[in-house]
């Protein structure tokens, strides 16, 4: 195997390794699927959260963790080794479904959601490094849809039965037992097979000019706003994660709020990552042939117009058309972005460049008119939800 002797760059070459990281990142996504389904609904049936602000709190906990995690994992990758990181990311997931289970108060929910960031930012970012630096330049958004599709399609699966688990046995503990499991697998995984890949980076450092290396001030200055096509790519992850964070909080409120089961919810909520994580296998791969601006711009559009529609709607099946429109708008982006990212980049700045990019922080004017647009739409679909019958 390629990996144990001298490094050769490719995905054939690595195959054993990428496999593994595959399914690595399919247990990082049925960390977070779990939830997709039940906490928002747990707020108000058993802790009385009755704002839709104060139910999503746990979203808001969740992205500032991964953000900053993500921002500072990446500079450290190069240091502590991305193994390492990838390791210490799952150890911070072991209490998070213990936590959800035995929480006393919702309180408790946002302090599990801030491990459950930090390890997003860690086992997630890494697997997404770890994959890039094994396939090289010429394969880097088939490998980035391969990761993602893993990702996305375990969050689907992990949504849909945890919400029949639900449905059968209650909002606690039993959905919950699912976490534990991916976990302990992943964590094992981890530390037992996965190898580092910093020779990988080397050597494709040495078909490149020399670096000094950049500082994180630096970096995160180069991404966020100095080079104009690396900003334009962090505007769109950020806003990219921004419609994700309404979808996963918001979105089944709004459907309880209407009168769905909890079946259906489970329904609209996996399928959403589902057609967002299988499309990554084709969407990744033709990014490599097309360019990834062809792809990023349209799929933008359609996030939009499907959101809009999902407002607008009032039956089941506007609704789940609303929610796969939404899926294949992000296919369209998402591991796009991250190629556009790491082509742009020395090999050595990669997976700070990826950090930056992936933290979803830009300047302050952006995020306070980002922010406002957001809290404006939590206000406002509540209401809507109000007035339309199932």
């Amino acid at each position: 195997m390629a990996i144990l002797g001298a490094p050769v760059l490719g995905l054939r070459a690595n195959w054993h390794q990428f496999a593994l990281l595959v399914a690595v990142n399919a247990f990082v996504g049925g960390m977070v699927g779990i939830e997709r389904t039940i906490l928002p609904l747990l707020a108000e049936g058993e802790f009385g959260v009755t704002s839709s602000a104060s139910a999503v709190s746990f979203i808001a906990t969740f992205g500032l963790a991964k953000a900053l995690t993500n921002l500072f994992g990446g500079h450290l990758a190069g240091r502590i080794s991305r193994k390492n990181l990838l390791v210490v990311g799952w150890i911070f997931a072991l209490p998070v479904p213990l936590i959800l289970i035995w929480a006393p108060s919702w309180g408790w929910i946002v302090a599990g959601n801030l491990l459950l960031g930090v390890n997003q930012g860690l086992a997630w970012s890494m697997t997404v490094n770890l994959k890039v630096d094994l396939v090289g330049p010429n394969q880097r958004g088939l490998a980035l849809g391969f990761n993602e599709a893993a990702g996305y399609m375990s969050v689907a699966a992990a949504a849909y039965f945890s919400g029949l688990i639900a449905g059968h046995y209650g909002l606690r503990p039993e959905p919950f037992y699912l976490g534990i499991v991916f976990a302990a697998a992943g964590l094992a995984l981890s530390t037992l097979f996965v190898r580092d890949t910093g020779r990988f980076v080397a050597l494709e450092a040495s078909q490149h000019a020399k670096t000094t290396g950049q500082s994180l001030r630096t970096t995160f200055a180069e991404v966020t706003w100095r080079r104009a096509h690396l900003w334009g790519a962090s505007q769109a992850g950020f806003v990219n994660n921004l419609n994700d964070g309404l979808i996963w909080g918001i979105f089944p409120l709004f459907f309880a709020s209407n009168g769905l089961s909890l079946e259906r919810i489970a329904l609209l909520a996996s399928a959403y990552p589902l057609m967002w994580g299988s499309l990554q296998l084709v969407t990744g791969w033709l990014s490599d042939k097309i360019g990834r601006k062809p792809l990023v711009v349209p799929g933008m559009l359609l996030q939009g117009v499907a959101i809009l529609l999902a407002a607008s709607a009032g039956s089941f099946g506007l609704w789940m058309s609303s929610v796969i429109l939404v899926g294949i708008g992000t296919a369209m982006v998402y591991p796009t972005l991250l190629a556009a990212i790491s082509d742009a980049v020395h090999p050595q700045e990669r997976a700070s460049a990826l950090g930056s990019t992936g933290s979803g922080v830009t300047p302050a004017r952006y995020w306070a008119r980002l922010s406002e647009d957001f809290s404006r739409t939590l206000s406002v679909l509540p209401r809507l939800s109000a007035s339309w019958p199932l």
